[in-house]
């Protein structure tokens, strides 16, 4: 049996309040991407929701690809089959404009599978991770346009073991918490190198 990934919906975070409607116009069809890819895991539905010069760049590792011929490929062999299965997209904020919309998460997942979308090169480690993640997505004529897919690739490496976060300015889950919960402490990393 496959099991589904959830895209979250927490309590705390409301549901974007008084869009126009091109904005639901652009917050369905992004959802509907997002339903494709995470939770029925189809490729072809995916890129119906994109223009045909569409890109998608995972900043961090420059994964993705340009043109749909392109982005089909690396959706099929690389993104979609390489979700871990009990990945969780947490929402934290969502903002619309008139043909771009910011989604800011956590990303929480095990890393039982390879990961060349996110992790190029590494085996799973078996080790649950949990990033921040910020998703800006451009939309032209009704489909998106690209994709730009930022998270803190520091924070899930120390959270693998493979970056020692006590000889670096980095840390590791602690950003995704301090992300949802902004009265945790801050400066540690300046407080720790202060002596």
């Amino acid at each position: 049996m496959v099991q589904e990934q959830t895209v979250n919906k927490p309590e705390n975070v409301q549901a974007t309040p008084n869009l126009t409607p091109a904005q639901e116009v652009l917050q369905a069809v992004w959802e509907a991407h997002v339903q494709s890819e995470f939770v029925s895991h189809n490729t072809e539905d995916a890129l119906a929701t994109m223009v045909e010069d569409a890109y998608v760049n995972h900043i961090p590792v420059m994964t993705g690809g340009v043109g749909k011929p392109a982005v089909g490929e690396f959706y099929s062999k690389y993104f979609i089959p390489q979700i871990p299965p009990d990945l969780e997209l947490i929402p934290v904020s969502r903002t619309i404009g008139t043909d771009q919309l910011v989604d800011e998460m956590v990303a929480k997942f095990t890393h039982t599978v390879r990961m060349d979308w996110m992790i190029p090169g590494i085996a799973p480690t078996g080790k649950q991770v949990e990033v921040p993640a910020v998703a800006i997505i451009r939309f032209r004529d009704g489909k998106l346009a690209h994709e730009h897919i930022y998270w803190d690739q520091a924070s899930v490496l120390v959270q693998l073991g493979l970056l020692d976060p006590g000889t670096l300015p980095i840390v590791g889950i602690d950003s995704a918490r301090k992300l949802v919960n902004p009265n945790l402490p801050s400066n540690a990393l300046i407080d720790r190198n202060s002596v």
